[in-house]
């Protein structure tokens, strides 16, 4: 059951966030049907039943994930409970988070019946309704739920918030797809400028909440800059930011399109198809800010640990060389007392202990050799991809030698395989498959993985050696895979400053790791220009990652 625990806070967050895509597609589906499909099909002509259809399949399967998603969380939280409390199934699921699961998939049930309604408006009416149950459910699983000050302001608050999710992010999949299934300017515009309208009445949700929202959750400058929740906001205030970037591109496109309905809506899809992939990184950011309590509990004294300064911050952070000697592995605190412990077995003649067993649900012993060891693990790592963004920078100015650098991806595979983890083998006392056990083992093992198959992929696609668009996507598609991964990535620590210190690190590279796959996607997506612009952006940002790499501190 210990390993159950210890396993149970990372999949749960995974799951979560897997949650919050299905029900936002579910529900912007459904409302993208309501406020756009059914009044724009019969003045779209031939698409418009298509339309119809193909929005309806969306919601269709968007409901069914979100089904899936809710029974495993349940189930997942119900073990924990039965087998860590002396409570029955029965008593688990009469919880409100059960109650509010169970809510939220009668409602993606009864979804999918009104989908199967013919007459339109009776469909509408029905579909307005489910959504609106399905807010109400769904804010009863947040952080409003849980307060005892304010908390049916906070839960009207999550409602408009996750409203304006659904209104936006969670139509934009249904967006592109009218979009492809209309073939004519006039068609487009129309189109378009209905949801732009939605976005902005989504992102008048979306912001107004937000603002609410970060008062009452954050409530100081400190708590923002100063705690591991007020991180995570902002990076999910930075993703909004280039949300609304490619939104208002999308915006200034329509208006253009208003005047000249022969203007091409090339570029409109590509940036729709990149709000997509932020979109999903967003609801990850949001599935691991629920993880986190809130940053006025700590200002409070409520955890009995206080934020952290700026002083402290700026100090932490202030410019060094990068350390890349690294201590012997035998001095980090598990090795050594694995060698101690196993010493002391042979004098005793008895089996030697495990030391530090994985997916025990504790926190493994530290000591100033492993701050090293780990500094100069991002350091060296931080070297290789600066290696990388540099050569891909010189690839992209035109020389054909330099194509070859995501080779220098096995490289940092290789490098991470051998120092992520200095416990487990080839270096270390633990075997690989008994390692995995451990929820950070296993995410630094599934990081290894993905950069072997990017590099294997986009080497092969440089060399000329694989062909076709779909290989080369695989590129943007792995980045912001591991940029949301690197969003729910959880660091065994102890107090709320030391999880900071590994937040701020983490959340830059994850973000730039996100704006070089948008960037990568519309260099392959988009037209000259055009293409060659984003073409630049990507090697800069892994350049950046690698600048962010070389100054991490523990």
């Amino acid at each position: 059951m210990a390993l159950f625990i210890d396993l149970f806070g990372y999949w749960s967050v995974i799951l979560h966030g897997l949650s919050l895509v299905a029900q936002s597609m579910a529900l912007g589906g459904a409302l993208f049907l309501v406020l756009l499909a059914h009044p724009l099909a019969p003045r779209l002509g031939d698409p418009g039943p298509l339309l119809l259809r193909d929005t309806a399949r969306i919601t269709a399967w968007s409901a069914v994930a979100l089904i899936l998603c809710e029974a495993a969380g349940i189930a997942l939280q119900t073990a924990l409970l039965v087998g860590t409390i002396d409570l029955t199934v029965g008593n688990v699921l009469g919880a409100d988070f059960a109650i509010a699961g169970m809510a939220k998939i009668t409602c993606a049930v009864l979804l999918l019946l009104a989908l199967g309604v013919r007459h339109a408006r009776v469909q509408s009416a029905c579909l307005l309704v489910i959504v609106l149950a399905a807010l109400i459910a769904a804010t009863l699983t947040t952080h409003a739920a849980s307060r005892l000050e304010n908390r049916g302001v906070l839960l009207i608050l999550e409602g408009l918030h996750q409203l304006g999710a659904a209104i936006w992010i969670g139509g934009i999949p249904c967006f592109v797809l009218a979009l492809a299934r209309v073939h004519d300017g006039g068609g487009w515009r129309r189109v378009g400028a209905r949801f732009s309208a939605m976005s902005i009445a989504g992102v008048g949700c979306i912001l107004a909440s937000g603002i609410a929202m970060s008062l009452l959750y954050i409530g100081s400058w400190q708590g923002f800059y100063g705690t591991p929740y007020g991180a995570m906001v902002g990076a999910k205030i930075a993703l909004f930011l280039l949300l609304l970037a490619l939104g208002a591109g999308n915006f200034l496109l329509v208006e253009r399109l208003r005047r000249d309905p022969a203007v091409p809506v090339i570029r409109l899809k590509r940036f729709a198809e990149v709000e997509i992939g932020i979109g999903f990184a967003v609801f990850f950011a949001a599935a691991s800010l629920t993880s986190a309590p809130p940053a006025v509990d700590f200002v409070g004294g409520e955890h009995g640990q206080a934020p952290a300064s700026w002083n402290v911050i700026a100090t932490h952070y202030a410019p060094r060389w990068p350390i890349l000697a690294s201590p012997p592995v035998g001095t980090l605190a598990l090795p050594a007392l694995h060698r101690e412990l196993a010493a002391e077995a042979v004098e005793e003649g008895t089996p030697a202990p495990e030391v530090f067993p994985p997916g025990a649900g504790q926190l493994p012993p530290r000591n100033r050799a492993d701050i090293a060891w780990s500094e100069v693990n991002h350091h060296w790592a931080g070297i290789i991809v600066l290696a990388i963004g540099l050569l891909a920078l010189a690839n992209q100015a035109g020389l054909r030698w330099a194509r070859h650098w995501p080779l220098l991806f096995v490289g940092l595979a290789g490098f991470l395989f051998l120092r992520a983890d200095p416990e487990i083998w080839p270096l270390g006392y633990e075997g690989l498959l008994d390692s995995l056990r451990d929820s950070e083992v296993f995410q630094h093992r599934l990081v290894v993985l993905l950069v072997l198959l990017l590099a294997w992929l986009e080497w092969r696609v440089r060399a000329g050696r694989l062909q076709g668009r779909p290989a080369a996507l695989a590129f943007p598609v792995l980045s912001l895979l591991g940029g949301m991964l690197l969003l729910t990535h959880n660091h065994a620590g102890g107090s709320a400053q030391e999880q900071l210190v590994i937040e701020l690190a983490h959340i830059p590279v994850a973000l730039l790791a996100i704006v070089a796959a948008g960037a990568r996607w519309l260099e392959l997506r988009l037209a000259p220009p055009a293409d060659r612009v984003a073409g630049w952006i990507w090697p800069l940002s892994f350049t950046l990652i690698a600048l962010v790499l070389l100054m991490y501190r523990e």
